[in-house]
């Protein structure tokens, strides 16, 4: 369950999106079957959305901008967490950092996921989407929606 995002094009790797800011994209937006449902790339008009606003699905806010905090807790306080940084200087390159935790709980904040320029593959599971109504006519209930998305400018 969440949101997956996988870079098709990586972007300038500096300039990432903040609460407040006004994102502008292009996107086409399709279930999982590949039916396109929605695409400003066909009206050949960007879509602006402000982050933290609640003006996209969740998916969006979490996929494209930085508005979390993540919580890793374990019951072994000796244990270590492994996480995978995903290197936009060579696609599709990783990077592992392992992280011995001294407490059961580690927060840290979520990195920003796109950076202006950027074109990615962005899944979103129902729960992060439009959940168990849909959008009636348009997106079926439960529906797992796939956004082919580009981050054009911050405003």
């Amino acid at each position: 369950m969440g949101v997956e995002i996988e870079t098709i094009s990586p972007g300038d790797a500096r300039t990432f999106p903040k609460k407040g800011q006004t994102c502008v994209v292009h996107y086409t937006g399709m279930l999982q079957n590949g039916k396109k449902f929605d695409s400003s790339r066909d009206r050949n008009k960007p879509f602006k959305f402000k982050i933290g606003r609640q003006e996209v699905i969740k998916g969006w806010e979490e996929g494209i901008a930085q508005v979390r905090l993540h919580c890793l807790t374990l019951d072994n306080a000796t244990a270590s967490a492994l996480m995978i940084f995903y290197d936009n200087i060579v696609p599709y390159d990783t990077q592992a950092l392992t992280i011995p935790l001294l407490s059961p709980s580690l927060l840290f904040p979520s990195l920003p996921q796109m950076s202006v320029g950027q074109r990615a593959k962005i899944t979103c599971t129902p729960d992060m989407a439009y959940g168990v109504t849909g959008h009636p006519g348009v997106i079926p209930p439960n529906a797992t929606l796939i956004f082919d998305v580009e981050l054009l400018k911050l405003e």
